[in-house]
């Protein structure tokens, strides 16, 4: 606590962190229910905090949102963070706005990488963390295990003392039980809320100084514009108060406090007055990004900036110049494709977009191929019709040198697989760093491994596992390249004409490798249709029908029946293309494309890259 600070002891402002479903969302929903934020009876959907139509599909929470229960006169603001390191710029703001946090383990999986990463994160912040070790009633619960690894995950992140004297609890978050000892026989969250009152500290602030609000996440409402929600770090606003918000270069951008807002459960409720360490929702400016700082005008006074990790994956985004553009969507612009590129900066820290040197293109940095699938899944979904390249790392430049990022690889799989996940993953420069066999049929490994050999690997894991695998990995830093290696070992199927795919073609085509299309799908010259099963790309008719005769055969002619198709995913597209190809991502379709539509162009394309090859 710093000097001459006081505390506001109505509030706790609480980040929950945990590994991809380690059941985090779930015990808010219980925290909801218990502290009487519904009435009896009331209908209540499960996961409450999962607000986004993608959180809901795939079970993950994407981006960091807030709400707050009322627990004995004191308001708990909740801020629910993605567990997976590809959101980490959402981690990263949300711990802006706590001053605790609760970590979340499963007791059979214990602290996974992920885990890992966003914990780093709040030790940095220099957080006190309560450990909840959850889903204590699975068969393969093993909490007294997965307490001794949580307590040598904190030694190897460097915990302080106090972090290390860490309160734990045992929870079975999907019936709403938090308990102190695994024998004790409880059936709700009491000790839960008495620990965060008693023991969390709350906000503290200088009371001489002036208002200071620091900008982590911004909103928009059709009635009152740009919204910057935040942590009230020091002082108090009132509505209609004129302040001003100082950039990342010092500048100042006067305002006028349209609507104070404040959370009251998943809701906005208006308020007259921001309390110190309290966490708002600010109307009345239009100009403002995360990380500003909102404050008074006469002592105008910036705090620290949201600091946040570089990107380590980039893709090119382009407008759509196949012959089908503009028929499925209605954004198809290289205007309105920047507008929301743009955007999308605004509301996320670790998105930048920059001017592709080509004309109506952009390059999109991020995290992880995740977090670029989330956003082209996202603006799918809002009628955009756009050409995505394959995912590229980015690599850094030292002391003429050049460095790649490198990730921390940890593989848990049936010890029958382990041959064919290790011959795989040192093909992709991976190295075997440690080998675990606990003698019960399955192993745990962990690789060093250059994060572009994970580009496209993990649908093929879970191939090669049968589906029982499992794979997670943190980024560990950056080393010297670790050289090239063979991406994909097919080539391509590529359509040579623009019509309607027919079933004689595609039953001939069957032999040559796996399709990708059904018939009756509207196919154009440069589409992939499918995957060959050599090494080079062929050109094909999928339009080619069957000539008629007046010769009659003396038995049946051979039934056309085609193998069913599976349809290929978003992300299952984006690993599959190599760099001379593009995903046409439209709101009804995905297709793989050539970047280069015509047949004879990417003949000429391929026979000067194969001069060139040769002349070096």
């Amino acid at each position: 606590m710093k000097k001459n600070s006081e505390v506001n002891d109505k509030l706790r402002n609480v980040a929950i962190i945990a590994h991809v479903d380690h059941g985090k969302t779930t015990l808010v929903d219980a925290m909801f229910k218990q502290s009487g934020m519904f009435r009896e009876g009331q209908a209540v959907d499960d996961r409450l905090m999962d607000s986004m139509d993608l959180e809901r599909e795939r079970g993950i929470t994407i981006a960091a949102k807030n709400c707050s229960v009322t627990c004995n006169g004191v308001k708990i603001n909740i801020i629910d963070t993605p567990g997976h390191a590809d959101f980490g710029g959402e981690v990263e703001r949300a711990l802006s706005m706590a001053d605790s946090a609760i970590l979340l383990v499963d007791a059979s999986e214990g602290p996974l990488p992920q885990t890992r990463f966003v914990l780093k994160k709040t030790f940095d912040a220099g957080l006190p963390v309560l450990v909840i070790i959850n889903k204590i009633d699975r068969k393969d619960a093993r909490p007294d295990a997965v307490l001794d690894m949580v307590y040598d995950l904190f030694i190897d992140l460097g915990a302080t003392d106090e972090q290390l004297d860490f309160t734990y609890l045992y929870a079975i978050g999907r019936d709403g039980i938090v308990k102190r000892e695994l024998e004790e026989e409880v059936d709700n969250l009491k000790v839960l809320f008495d620990i965060i009152i008693n023991e969390m500290p709350p906000p503290s602030y200088d009371p001489d100084a002036p208002f200071q609000m620091l900008v982590s996440d911004l909103g928009y409402s059709d009635y009152l514009g740009r919204l910057a929600i935040g942590k009230v770090f020091n002082g108090s606003a009132a509505s209609n108060a004129s302040l001003v918000c100082m950039d990342e270069d010092g500048g100042q951008n006067q305002l006028k406090v349209s609507k104070l807002q404040s959370y009251e459960g998943m809701t906005l409720v208006p308020v007259d007055q921001a309390d110190t360490g309290d966490i708002i929702v600010l109307a009345g400016i239009e100009d403002v990004k995360i990380g500003d700082t909102i404050c008074t005008r006469e002592n105008p006074l910036a705090l620290p900036r949201i600091s946040v990790d570089e990107p380590t994956v980039f893709m090119r985004f382009a407008i759509n110049t196949s012959p089908f553009a503009g028929k499925e969507g209605k954004n198809v612009q290289s205007r309105k494709i920047r507008e929301r590129l743009l955007k999308e900066t605004l509301l996320n820290v670790a998105i930048e977009v920059e001017e592709s040197t080509d004309d109506d293109s952009f390059i999109v940095k991020g995290r992880g191929e995740l977090q670029l699938a989330i956003l082209i899944e996202t603006m799918r979904r809002e009628d955009f019709e756009v050409c995505v390249g394959r995912p590229k790392v980015i690599y850094r430049e030292e002391n003429g040198q050049t460095l790649e990022p490198i990730e921390h690889l940890f593989v848990d799989c049936d010890e029958n697989f382990m041959g064919v996940v290790t011959e795989k993953l040192s093909v992709r420069k991976g190295k075997m760093t440690n080998l675990v066999n606990n003698g019960k049929g399955r192993v745990h490994m962990e690789f060093s491994i250059p994060s572009r050999s994970l580009i496209g690997y993990r649908d093929e894991f879970m191939t090669d596992t049968r589906g029982t695998g499992i794979l997670n990995s943190y980024l560990s830093g950056y080393e010297p390249h670790r050289g090239e290696f063979p991406v994909r070992y097919t080539g391509s199927i590529v359509c040579d004409r623009q019509g309607k795919a027919v079933p004689y073609a595609l039953f001939n085509l069957e032999p040559r490798g796996r399709l990708f299309i059904s018939p009756g799908t509207p196919v154009y010259e440069g589409m992939v249709i499918g995957e060959h099963n050599r090494h080079a790309d062929i050109d094909v008719n999928a339009c080619k029908e069957k000539k008629l005769t007046n010769m009659r055969a003396s038995g049946k002619d051979e039934a056309t029946i085609c193998s069913p198709v599976k349809p290929m995913t978003l992300e299952e597209a984006i690993h599959f293309i190599r760099d001379d190809e593009m995903v046409e991502v439209t709101p009804l379709s995905i297709r793989i494309r050539k970047v280069e539509l015509n047949a004879g162009k990417r003949h000429i394309l391929a026979g000067k890259l194969k001069k060139k090859e040769g002349e070096a």
